[in-house]
């Protein structure tokens, strides 16, 4: 199950005077330089360590990286930096809820553009670069680097799920979100194919020549 609900009722509140406070670039800049260190420095671990060996060593300090960038990411720099949070819980029954977390109000003046362009960025960038690491383990045949990078791809992929989730809004899958678009352009060009084909004049007739 998911939900959607707002962080907490008091987040909107300004305080006395910050009205007045100037503009800056980052509002968070240790939260943002922390949002990118860990991923970072697993992303050039996995560079290094592939190229000069040494798998066991590398193994621990590059999941411990990525566990760190997976926690940071997931409960401080997306609740600073854009406003949004998940978190998942098991309740009484046994069943599984995930809930998908966003800030109420106006989020202008709150955050910085330039942070949020860091934090979404930095979100999208690094399953890719693990996707590119993950074909050349598999084609270069090296299957422990390949397990290190479907670790690395779970857990960046999963922050990327849920902020996406947060992002979306609503109970609503990615997947139905998906299917409902493409399935409103169906419907919106069948109904420009039938409009078109109405307003299209008649032919005119003309006589047949007879001998």
């Amino acid at each position: 199950m998911a939900s959607n609900v707002p962080l907490l009722d008091n987040d909107d509140i300004m305080a006395f005077g910050e009205e007045n406070e100037p503009k800056k670039i980052l509002k968070h800049p240790i939260v943002t330089l922390f949002h990118l260190l860990f991923r970072g420095a697993a992303l050039v671990t996995y560079v290094i360590c592939d190229f000069f060996g040494g798998f066991i060593a590398s193994f621990v300090v590059i999941v411990l990286l990525l566990s760190m960038d997976f926690w940071t990411v997931k409960n401080i720099t997306g609740r600073l930096m854009v406003g949004l949070r998940w978190w998942n819980y098991i309740d009484d029954e046994g069943k599984s809820h995930w809930v998908f977390e966003a800030k109420k109000g106006d989020l202008q003046g709150r955050v910085s553009a330039t942070e949020v362009q860091i934090f979404w960025v930095a979100l999208i960038v690094t399953p890719v670069v693990w996707g590119v690491f993950l074909f050349i383990a598999l084609f270069s045949f090296k299957p422990r680097w390949f397990m290190v990078v479907c670790i690395a791809l779970s857990l960046s992929g999963s922050n990327l799920y849920g902020y996406i989730r947060c992002k979306i809004g609503k109970s609503q899958s990615i997947t139905d979100s998906v299917k409902n678009m493409a399935s409103g352009m169906v419907q919106r060009q069948m109904l420009n194919n039938v409009t078109n084909m109405f307003a299209k004049a008649p032919p005119s007739a003309t006589p047949s020549n007879t001998v």
